[in-house]
């Protein structure tokens, strides 16, 4: 696993209860090119709200926390 890898996966680990509070969760697939690729489960799949979640929170922690990290893109699968 690559030290960027790593990084990504702790700083999720550290948004994830707040996630989970909601009834969701997140999963990380893959970073290249700057982009984190994430899978969004339970309450947080299809739900109206996820890109405000994604691009005004997670998003930007992880380009606080993590070098190289442009933008999070959700996949489903």
């Amino acid at each position: 696993m690559e030290n960027q890898d790593k990084q990504i996966i702790e700083t999720l680990d550290k948004i994830r209860p707040f996630i989970q509070r909601d009834g969701g969760d997140i999963e990380f697939k893959k970073f290249e090119n700057g982009v984190v690729y994430v899978k969004m489960h339970g309450a947080c799949q299809g739900c109206s709200f996820i890109d405000l979640t994604i691009k005004e929170t997670i998003e930007v922690i992880l380009q606080e926390e993590v070098p190289g990290v442009a933008k999070v893109e959700v996949v489903e699968d």
